[in-house]
């Protein structure tokens, strides 16, 4: 194949070399959107030969150098419809002027409509995944559909990884919010995502939290002109019934665009867990059932002041309801201890408020922008837990446990860029971000202590911080150096007196190189410092978990942890839209952050164990991952996916000596391997009748507490569409053969092995209309966390 490629490229060479040769130009513009679009594949032939080609830079561009003569021009691109036209080169230069590529079926009379597929795109800086139909029937939250995403696992508790790493930060519409990922991904309906951004690897431009990078959830937005919009609405079968809806609005008129979404969804879960301590033979029993009630919507509004300046303003607002009631049992052969019962209540509700400002000024140079932005966000949530607990022949021992934790974000951020030629761009920003926490805990527990516990525990910080980033083209080459200047305060109060404060001063750079090897295959490298500083949840001394026999608390004196990482990136495009993209990386952890178990020095219980944080040594991390877009027949596309990740990790636990029969405390070092696959197919049966299947392995993972056995299903859907692809209705079984359990086994604390089970074979059916019309417009406003335009120029190239 190689020999082929290269004498085709040998005998186009002599060709052109022995002709006269002339230019063709022109520019790239998405009809509907009217803005440019970036490396769309530009091919010249002569009947099915292909005589040379090119890609289109940032602003749409393109230029490349053919002998004159009579040929066949084609220009495609991932989401597009393929543009043909027959063109003759008799003078030196043949300017094509404005090409506009049509999206591919995803408007209708300028309503916009989520694709019937998903797809993947690899983009200068990371990947997009555009979430379609068959990914919003997967399941009715963000949470529900991040495991069919490359590189995304969701555990059964609902904390999300990236690359095998929960240190992920998590973004909504580029901006951070102080909840945790699980009320993030708990709270969002998965209608009301347009795109999931994978950044692995992010430049100094961005903020440097997130070892394993950001994952930035794009919710929808219309700037249609007129009136429209679309309602969803799907409940789901399994041992409970569930059911979710939303409606998404939009009205343009003149200098005004008013938009908004909002969803509310209902459903009750149940969740079971069955241990075994081997050693002596003592079950363990754990049955949940839990109420789930979400409500979110998002407003805003664009004025378009003049061509050149827009003002925009956004506010996002969500309530969770949660109730839950607990069983739990432990018994003890042979009267070893007392058997354990305990019934167990939770309450708790979390609300979010976000609210969003940004101005945007378009200089005349093209590409010439300043964007000024305040975000402003509060998060409040409470949780009760009453416990009714029976030791031995000590019944009844009730207690209560609250808390109530309350949170505010502000940031303040401006950014400056500037094309000083064609091929060279200067990027500076600087930004302010001051975060308050405030946690309340009071407790009378019996166990521990007779008297009630009273704790409030506040943890404020102070992130100011400014950016470079300077990037040049040259030819098929093309880099970008960046650094991010960051101050960093911090102090921890518990109960009005001072138990912690840190104050420093950091560099984060960063590196990216990119390589046009041809007009379809694209290498980049990129280097960047990042770190990952403890959370709340992390950090917070109060009691935030308890069981009779385990109870989790958080350690304010815990230090960041600062990732070096490096990481290359091979894209491959082909004629017709496929794409394959490859990337190997590999990290440097610094005084890595684990969890450490202890004895639990209040709890009489023998076998009660304490659960925290701490800072352990260096550690190293490497992985690959390797994903495809690809179109095999007009009918049936497919993405398959799989990644490796190998971590180190460093922690404390607690192992029973059976020679003394006490816990001794012994640290553990492991290597962690992680492997995943994922296949996603579609299939077109009819115009209007559309098939899908997907299938997802997760193997063996070692921990440092236990180590988790492989899991793995299928799901299948079919979406019919009808009133001219207004209405659309859906059916999708998920998990079909109910092989997606969490088993694990353990020797630390002791022997034991078990397994997790929830409700994952299910039933969705939904329905999606869509209503109004009107013309597409372009918003000329960008977020700042997601701006996907690193380039080092005008000029084109990777970055």
């Amino acid at each position: 194949m190689k020999f082929k490629l290269s004498a085709i490229f040998f005998l186009i060479a002599i060709y052109t070399g022995l002709s006269q040769n002339g230019k063709i130009t022109g520019t790239i513009i998405d009809k509907d959107l009217q803005s440019a679009v970036p490396y769309a594949t530009i091919a010249i032939k002569n009947g099915e030969q292909i005589i040379t080609g090119a890609m289109s830079n940032d602003q749409g561009n393109f230029e490349l150098s053919v002998p004159q003569n009579k040929y066949t021009l084609e220009v495609q691109f991932i989401g597009y419809q393929t543009f043909q036209k027959d063109i003759v080169l008799s003078e030196s230069i043949l300017n094509l002027g404005t090409i506009f590529l049509q999206p591919e079926a995803t408007t209708l009379e300028g309503v916009n409509i989520i694709a019937e597929q998903s797809t993947i795109e690899q983009k200068i800086d990371r990947k997009v995944i555009n979430v379609g139909k068959d990914l919003t029937t997967a399941g009715a939250t963000a949470g529900e559909i991040m495991n069919n995403i490359p590189s995304v696992n969701v555990d059964k508790d609902g904390k999300i990884s990236l690359r095998g790493n929960e240190n992920v930060r998590i973004l909504i519409d580029g901006r951070p919010t102080n909840m945790s990922s699980e009320q993030v991904l708990k709270q969002i309906p998965s209608t009301s995502i347009k795109s999931i951004e994978l950044i692995t690897n992010p430049s100094a431009k961005y903020n440097p939290e997130g070892m394993s990078g950001i994952i930035n959830i794009v919710l929808h937005k219309n700037t249609m002109d007129g009136f429209n919009g679309s309602i969803d609405t799907g409940a789901t079968f399994s041992h409970y019934a569930k059911n979710s809806n939303s409606i998404n609005l939009n009205y343009r008129q003149g200098k005004l665009n008013f938009y908004g979404n909002g969803s509310y969804s209902y459903g009750q879960y149940k969740n079971d867990g069955d241990m075994m301590r081997t050693d002596i033979q003592s079950p363990t029993e754990i049955r949940m059932k839990s109420i789930n009630k979400n409500y979110l919507y998002k407003v805003g509004m664009d004025y378009y002041i003049d061509d050149n300046n827009t003002l925009s303003f956004y506010t996002n607002q969500s309530t969770n309801n949660n109730t839950m009631d607990m069983a739990n049992a432990t018994t003890y052969p042979n009267n070893l201890f007392e058997d354990i019962f305990q019934n167990t209540k939770y309450d708790g509700e979390n609300k979010y408020s976000a609210y969003n400002l940004a101005y945007k000024h378009l200089f005349e140079k093209k590409g010439h922008t300043l964007d000024i932005e305040g975000n402003f966000s509060r998060n409040k949530s409470t949780n009760d837990g009453d416990y009714d607990t029976t030791i031995g022949k000590n019944p009844n021992q009730l207690y209560r446990d609250g808390s109530e934790n309350k949170s505010n974000l502000t940031t303040i951020n401006i950014d400056y860029v500037n094309p000083l030629n064609d091929h060279t761009k200067l990027e500076l920003g600087a930004e302010a971000r001051l975060s308050r926490a405030d946690n309340a805990f009071d407790s009378n527990n019996p166990m521990t202590s007779s008297d009630t516990h009273q704790i409030n525990n506040k943890y404020d910080q102070d992130i100011f911080s400014a950016y470079v980033t300077f990037g040049q083209t040259y030819g098929k080459f093309n880099y970008q150096l960046g650094t991010r200047l960051e101050s960093y305060k911090v102090e921890s109060t518990l109960n009005g007196k001072t138990n912690f404060k840190d104050d420093y001063l950091t560099l984060y750079p960063s590196v990216y190189i990119g390589y046009t090897m041809t007009d379809n295959d694209m290498f980049n490298l990129s280097y960047s410092r990042r770190v990952d500083r403890p959370g709340i949840s992390q950090t917070n001394p109060v009691r935030q978990f308890s069981t009779p026999l385990m109870t989790m608390v958080g350690n304010p004196e815990l230090k960041p942890q600062f990732t070096n990482s490096v990481e290359l990136n091979y894209t491959r495009m082909f004629t017709n839209k496929s794409s394959v993209t490859a990337g190997v990386y590999y990290r440097k952890i610094n005084k890595e952050i684990n969890q450490v178990i202890y004895d639990d020095p209040e709890n009489d219980n023998p076998n009660a164990l304490l659960m925290t944080f701490d800072n352990y040594k260096s550690n190293d991390a490497y992985g690959f991952e390797l994903s495809a877009n690809l179109i095999l027949t007009p009918w049936w596309d497919m993405q398959p996916a799989i990644d490796f990740s190998s971590i180190k990790q460093s922690g404390f636990v607690s192992k029973l000596n059976t020679t003394t029969n006490q816990m001794d405390f012994i640290e553990r070092n492991i290597t962690a391997n992680s492997f995943n696959a994922r296949l996603n197919s579609n299939f077109k049966a009819t115009k209007n009748l559309r098939f899908n299947l997907f299938g997802f392995y997760r193997g063996p993972l070692d921990g440092l507490t236990m180590n988790s056995k492989e899991m793995y299903k299928i799901d299948a859907g079919v979406r019919y569409s009808l009133l001219q692809n207004k209405l659309s209705i859906s059916a999708r079984f998920n998990d079909i053969f109910n092989t997606m359990k969490f088993k694990y086994d353990s020797q630390y604390p002791y022997p034991s092995n078990g397994q997790f089970t929830w409700e994952s074979r299910s039933l969705y059916i939904g329905l999606n209309y869509t209503f109004g019309g009107g013309k597409g417009r372009a918003l000329q406003r960008k977020y700042r966390d997601a701006n996907t335009k690193q380039s080092g120029g005008t000029g084109g190239g990777l970055f």
